[in-house]
């Protein structure tokens, strides 16, 4: 198996950007296991970069890793090719995967933007440790969880890091509906195009635009959902 494209910095996932290796090194500080590098990679950009769908850069600037660093907030696809790009800066063979997923947590708001439940090219990362292809899903932080009344999703670098069917209260959470495949950047154009087909409210803003600017509090909002 050939990784070495996992390894280096695309158009999207910067991983050569200087803010994005000083994020790498000051995250992971001393330690020498690419694992326990990786784990700790994953919970800094689940927590310390805050999910929100609520403002979105639907552009190949807006996409960046390093744009997503530097604002300190993106939605799942933002945050996996985020992820990506640390681990690839730290010399872990890193790529994104896509899944079409129902139930996605969301808000009242977002949903009648959206005007669907099912959330097409939901975005994770993964990573290859121990000789094998792990999966890791850093997009909800966990103060995020904490409000929705769903469990902050774990990873041990050994197991799939996906959602969970259920949430706290044994309620439906999360559905997978087809994976896409993994990718050695973000395919921006096919992302583009599939919220096209699916999304014509949203498209709509996102053409006049280019950006998905929602006035609210998505943490707020959800935790709403959650009463």
């Amino acid at each position: 198996m050939n990784i070495n494209n996992n390894l280096k910095p695309t158009d999207f996932i910067d991983s050569d950007n200087d803010a994005i290796i000083h994020f790498t090194n000051r995250v992971i500080g001393t330690e020498q296991d690419p694992k326990q590098q990786a784990i700790k990679l994953y919970y800094a950009v689940r927590d310390d970069i805050r999910y929100d769908p609520y403002q979105i850069q639907f552009t190949p600037q807006g996409l960046k890793a390093s744009t997503t660093l530097a604002q300190g907030y993106g939605y799942c696809v933002a945050k996996a090719v985020l992820l990506a790009a640390v681990g690839r800066a730290a010399g872990i063979p890193s790529r994104v995967g896509f899944s079409d997923v129902k139930n996605h947590l969301s808000s009242e708001k977002l949903k009648k933007i959206m005007q669907s439940d099912i959330f097409v090219w939901h975005g994770y990362t993964e990573f290859y440790l121990d000789d094998t292809w792990v999966k890791a899903t850093p997009a909800f932080n966990k103060l995020l969880c904490d409000k929705a009344g769903i469990k902050p999703l774990e990873f041990d670098g050994v197991n799939d890091s996906v959602f969970h069917e259920f949430d706290q209260a044994g309620n439906q959470h999360m559905e997978y509906l087809h994976e896409h495949g993994h990718f050695d950047d973000l395919p921006f154009d096919e992302i583009v195009n599939a919220y096209k087909q699916h999304y014509p409210l949203l498209t709509e803003i996102i053409t006049q635009k280019s950006v998905i600017s929602i006035d609210g509090d998505f943490e707020n909002e959800a935790s709403a959902l959650n009463e």
